[in-house]
């Protein structure tokens, strides 16, 4: 450890290392895929080719600094981290997971913390981070330096394009079948993710922001109406669609949204995996194939409310609205002096969903009048079921499924225990939900109410080894992008709109998506806008019913 080694045989040594120790994620599922040892066996081979080379290439790249070594230690150590999540819920780290890591808020990531990760990570990156402290460097002349690495980097890059070349036959079929591949090659998939949630921001910036407000206005309902409406619209948070009973579950997650009436659409899919691409998607007026495609940025839902002179208000319990929010109101229902106030309710920087019913009559009171006396638009972002420390995200008198799992490394509790533990935050969002509805009920004298629910994506819970959720949305299984959607429009919106409970229940078994969220919001609230599309508003059909 203390013989004095050039850069170069650093930059072999330890990208030699990385591919031993950091990557049997990769190798293994490399196995399982090629079933036969005389077929993955060629696959590994192959792969590690590319892995070695493409390690030694960007190590050779930051070989020039004093810099080079703190660089290198700090690059093992995301490494051990990468293949520790790899093997413990299954994920891959491509550049929309890299992008929520980089957005995780501290509450989130103390949840992923562990004894086992901490084991994990040190077993992997010690020793290498350990040499590293340890060895000398051969004191080499800039120029000398230079050229060297140059060499080293001009080899390394072309042992990459041969051996992709040369083995081309084995790993182009496998990266096109089996493309979540490319991202567990490790460290490599982790330095490219990262890199492009890094320039992502930084290419949005440079877009214009597009309004589609313009032609926007309130529909006829609003002529002499004697209460102005209230819509209460709930941003759901890891939910399964087929874990509420209101679709058929088996368990009854859902005891207090039955007894209200409320309606519960079992056939909905989400726009992504993961709260940054699902939450922007669904406020979009693009719908998911434009708003993957759009060049532009462009105004959401919200803007659109509030330019048709509603009073609209955005209150978070997660970690942020991901810029939907930025243009109207919006608060934190979590904040310090929230935590304060409702102890019951909070555990360090983390509330339950029931804070954001705490104070509310004060917001609405400290709404512009002016609008407010046109109509309401709450939003409500929950943490919902958000994992892996499912058991933080029900209160104690609503877990009814026991034993549930206790600890966020979920691989140390049965599957059995995995089920209680998110089938008690389905009940506590049932108990939230219903809380909501008693609260618009308690604003009849002045609204006339309605709430909608829907969920931004779901949840692997074990199937097919898969935890948690993020998958890249091809590869995704379904119940990652099965979501619950749940209307309550019996405060007097319905009425309002002409929609019967007969009409909505008829339709529960409608194949919508998170496209059919922005019509559904700006009919059930009479906004009339361009880029409103009738055809995609889940609850046209029942006015068209009552008008006719």
């Amino acid at each position: 450890m203390t013989r004095p080694r050039s850069i170069r045989a650093i930059v072999l040594t330890l990208s030699v290392y990385l591919l031993l120790a950091a990557n049997w994620p990769l190798w293994l599922d490399l196995a399982r895929i090629g079933r036969a040892p005389s077929v993955y066996l060629f696959s590994i081979v192959g792969m590690a080719w590319l892995l070695l080379a493409g390690t030694v290439a960007l190590l050779a790249l930051t070989a020039w600094s004093r810099w080079m070594k703190p660089l290198w230690m700090l690059l093992v150590v995301v490494a051990a981290l990468v293949q520790y999540y790899m093997f413990a819920y299954r994920m891959v780290m491509d550049p929309s997971m890299a992008a929520n890591v980089m957005q995780t808020d501290p509450g989130e990531a103390r949840d992923l913390m562990s004894l086992s990760m901490l084991g994990s990570v040190l077993l992997v990156s010690l020793p290498a981070v350990a040499w590293l402290w340890r060895v000398p460097v051969v004191a080499e002349p800039w120029w000398s330096r230079l050229w060297r690495n140059a060499v080293l980097f001009v080899v390394a890059i072309a042992a990459v394009v041969s051996g992709g070349m040369a083995m081309s036959r084995t790993l182009a079929p496998l990266m096109r079948n089996e493309p979540h591949v490319r991202y567990m090659m490790n460290p490599l998939a982790s330095v490219y993710s990262a890199g492009a949630a890094l320039a992502r921001p930084m290419f949005q910036r440079s877009r214009k922001l597009v309004p589609i407000t313009a032609g926007t206005a309130l529909g006829a309902s609003y002529a002499g109406q004697a209460k102005p409406p209230m819509l209460v619209l709930v941003v759901g948070e890891t939910a399964r669609a087929d874990h509420f009973s209101l679709n058929g579950y088996a368990r009854d997650t859902n005891p207090e949204l039955a007894a209200r009436q409320a309606v519960s659409f079992a056939n909905v899919h989400s726009c992504g995996t993961n709260t940054l691409a699902s939450v922007p998607c669904m406020f979009s007026h693009l719908g998911k194939q434009g708003y993957e495609s759009r060049k532009n940025e462009y105004e959401n839902l919200l803007d659109v409310l509030q330019a048709a002179g509603l009073a609209v208000l955005w209150i978070d319990n997660q970690a942020g609205c991901k810029g939907v929010c930025v243009r109207v109101p919006n608060v934190q229902a979590n904040d310090p002096k929230q935590q304060a106030a409702y102890p019951s309710l909070c555990s360090g920087d983390e509330c339950l969903d029931e804070v954001m019913l705490k104070g509310l009559d004060q917001r609405i009171a400290a709404l512009p009048p002016e609008r407010a006396a046109k109509g309401v638009v709450l939003v409500m972002h929950q943490l919902g079921s958000h994992g892996p420390a499912y058991y933080k995200r029900s209160s104690d008198a609503l877990k009814r499924f026991q034993p549930e799992c206790r600890t966020n490394t979920l691989s140390e509790c049965s599957h059995a225990e995995l089920m209680n533990a998110f089938d008690n935050t389905i009940a506590y969002t049932d108990h939230f939900l219903a809380g909501t509805i008693d609260w618009l009920k308690s604003q009849s004298d002045r609204y006339q109410t309605g709430l909608v629910y829907m969920s931004d994506h779901g949840e692997s819970l074990g199937e097919y080894g898969l935890y948690l959720h993020g998958m890249p949305y091809n590869l995704a299984p379904e119940v990652q992008k099965h979501v619950p959607f749940v209307a309550w429009l019996d405060g007097g919106l319905g009425r309002r709109e002409g929609i019967t409970d007969a009409c909505l229940r008829s339709g529960k078994d409608a194949e919508l998506t998170h496209d059919n969220l922005y019509p559904t919001v700006l009919g059930l609230m009479d906004v009339r806008t361009p880029t409103y599309k009738p055809a995609l508003d889940a609850f046209a059909r029942c006015r068209s019913a009552a008008a006719g």
